[in-house]
């Protein structure tokens, strides 16, 4: 009997063995590690289980943890520098943690990764050769171990991903195949196609082009300290940040003892007492260290500290945060700050430096930045500043590039409204354009489209604009909902109106209309024009230019005295007149010489896109018809009536 079962069960493993087998031989054979002559990548899922909440009516939102490694191998003839692979994660993964990785994108762990993510490798950036390390893996290869949370996918099933590859410039990779059901591998190998402008022999990576990039350049180094320079370069032309505010995190326990041309927007030690800096630094004296947080948040400081000996004297600091794109002022596109870290051990010594991580920069009503990881490149070269013909190197440097980006679901932070000449009724901004609260009044519909406006109505906040809009419905026969629909909520709105059109050109007029709280100093704006642009002529009250290979885009920004835009101050009757949001405006003209045939009315006069301090507007989805409206001497009574008892209402 014992012998029976001894066989059946070594039956059972040689058909379980089989399987696999018979089921991969119509596939592509799997890449093995020995037989791969480039990058061998592996993820392999090692273990999971179910976790609470218990949500047996809804199996798809059910919790599970998981475990896996990824495996980065170099098995090429070049070293692998600042290595990144994706991994196609597919079901709502949350990460907790990745050891031996950052996320690429520089968001801090842990974080939501379900629509997949580029990983970068930390500290171990780089992987070396076989030839060149005697088949060491531990210098040619890495192992992230991955343990998080997944949703939905519970045993015997697997939570793999879709896919895993590598990103790095000038390699291909196929699709990969799975090793039974919790294994994929892939071997992604070197583009012939590909034209590097990197020899083998290079010791850095060239720098990077992008919207915005950031220079971490140690200047001076010591056993348990370094002091560095950061570098903040603005390349957009369309590019802007207002009060910026610069973050990271730092991995390996340093914290900033002193700076200059920027500072903490907290000074707490409070981690570094009670920490191990406090234990190994009994020496020093934290009461004038200034941040001791793992993710600290720099400010730009004034300009009254620039020439300030403790925190100032920095070329290119302290502007209040502004840095502006290089088309208005290149001098203002940069801004730099220098700091002191201090080190932890096993890092202390003069060689051993190692930049911050998951960097992230944001500023008032300006575009979204995605950073990077911090590439190591060749040490930058400063001219010297007591004016000899010669140049000082860093003795590090790294790179992060960022390039603006529209978050999935992120609402604008301004909006336009269109009108023209031959309609008394502007087309409003958006119901909600900025984004509405999310939880409404029960007097304002988030869903209902925006009512038609008279133009005077521009001038009023929304909030004192319900009376003047009824009206206007009953004169113009339009439907009223009910309930109204909500404001669009956005602290700067721009009126493009179409102003004229005759046989050799036509104008327009822009107004920018600030309802917020905050005043706008080196205000910019920016139109896109599909079709119109090049009978671009001149703008009346504002510098403007069209900028060359920026699809169609004129820029223009406030002349000397007209560079303010103030925020919305008190009427000089606050307890019976609204209040007066801060405003700018001018006519913008156009030839249709080099347009023959344009169609100004029928929409080539309106843009098609409308930047804000470098943020694009929401735009409406209507222009101002022309079929319905025919002026008359009655319809003008009946507006300036309209206004009388408007007048007559307030008081």
């Amino acid at each position: 009997m014992a012998f029976s079962l001894i066989r059946l069960l070594v039956l059972d493993l040689i058909v379980a063995a089989l399987i696999p087998i018979a089921l991969c031989q119509s596939e592509a054979p799997s890449p093995a590690a020995d037989s791969c002559n480039g990058i061998f990548l592996s993820y392999a899922y090692t273990s999971g289980a179910k976790i609470p909440p218990n949500l047996n009516s809804d199996p798809t939102e059910q919790p599970y943890r998981f475990e896996s490694t990824l495996t980065v191998l170099n098995n090429g003839l070049e070293e692998l520098k600042s290595w990144r692979v994706f991994v196609g994660f597919q079901h709502k993964e949350y990460l907790v943690s990745a050891s031996g990785a950052v996320l690429a994108n520089g968001t801090s762990l842990p974080a939501t990764v379900g629509g997949g993510v580029v990983f970068a490798g930390y500290p171990s950036t780089d992987l070396k050769t076989a030839i060149e390390t005697a088949g060491d893996t531990t210098q040619m290869q890495v192992q992230v171990q991955f343990v998080g949370t997944q949703f939905g996918v519970g045993s015997p099933n697997v939570p793999m991903p879709t896919n895993v590859s590598l990103v790095n410039d000038g390699f291909v990779c196929p699709k990969p195949t799975m090793q039974g059901t919790s294994e994929m591998q892939v071997c992604c190998t070197k583009d012939s196609n590909y034209k590097s402008n990197v020899s083998s022999d290079d010791e850095f990576l060239p720098r990077q082009n992008g919207d915005l990039t950031i220079m971490y350049d140690v200047t001076r180094t010591y056993e348990s300290s370094y002091w560095a320079q950061i570098t903040i370069s603005n390349h957009n032309p369309l590019g802007r940040l207002d009060d910026w505010k610069l973050s990271w995190d730092w991995m390996k326990g340093e914290f900033i003892n002193s700076m200059k041309g920027a500072y903490p927007d907290i000074v707490d030690t409070t981690d570094c007492i009670f920490g191990e800096q406090g234990q190994y630094y009994q020496d020093l004296d934290f009461s004038n260290v200034l941040n001791c947080e793992r993710r600290p948040t720099i400010i730009d400081l004034p300009p009254t500290k620039a020439n300030d000996t403790t925190l100032g004297l920095i070329p290119f600091c302290c502007r209040n945060g502004t840095i502006l794109p290089p088309t208005m002022d290149p001098s203002k596109s940069t801004s730099v700050f220098q700091m002191n870290v201090y080190k932890m051990p096993p890092d202390l010594n003069r060689s051993e430096l190692s930049p911050p991580q998951n960097w992230n920069i944001s500023g008032t009503l300006n575009p979204d930045y995605q950073c990077g990881s911090p590439v190591r490149v060749s040490p930058s070269e400063f001219a010297d500043t007591s004016g000899l013909p010669s140049n000082s190197t860093a003795v590090a440097s790294w790179q992060v590039v960022c390039n603006i980006t529209q978050p999935k679901g992120a609402s604008p932070k301004c909006c336009v409204s269109f009108s023209a000449y031959y309609n008394e009724s502007v087309v409003p901004c958006k119901t909600c354009a900025c984004g509405c609260p999310s939880t409404p009044s029960q007097t304002c519909s988030t869903t209902a489209a925006a009512i038609l406006l008279p133009s005077e109505a521009l001038l009023v906040p929304f909030e004192n604009r319900t009376a003047l809009t009824k009206a206007w419905a009953e004169l113009k026969h339009l439907t009223i909902p009910n309930p109204m629909p909500c404001g669009d909520n956005c602290g700067v709105s721009i009126n493009w109106h179409l102003y004229t059109d005759y046989s050799r050109g036509w104008t327009a007029r822009i107004t920018i209309f600030n309802w917020g709280e905050s005043s706008y100093v080196d205000w910019f704006a920016a139109v896109e024009m599909d079709k119109a642009a090049p009978g671009f002529e001149k703008m009346y009250s504002f510098n403007a230019t069209a900028l060359d290979g920026v699809n169609n885009t004129i820029f223009m920004q406030g002349i000397e005295g007209l560079n303010y835009l103030v925020a919305e101050t008190d009427a000089a009757n606050p307890k019976k007149d609204p209040r007066v949001p801060g405003k700018q405006q001018s006519v913008i003209s156009f030839t249709k010489k080099p347009t023959p045939g344009i169609n100004v009315a029928g929409g080539a006069g309106f843009p098609s896109k409308v930047f804000f301090n470098g943020e694009e507007c929401s735009l409406p989805s209507v222009l101002p018809t022309s079929s319905s409206y025919k002026k008359s001497p009655a319809m003008t009574i009946s507006v300036l009536l309209l206004i009388v008892v408007l007048m007559l209402m307030q008081q």
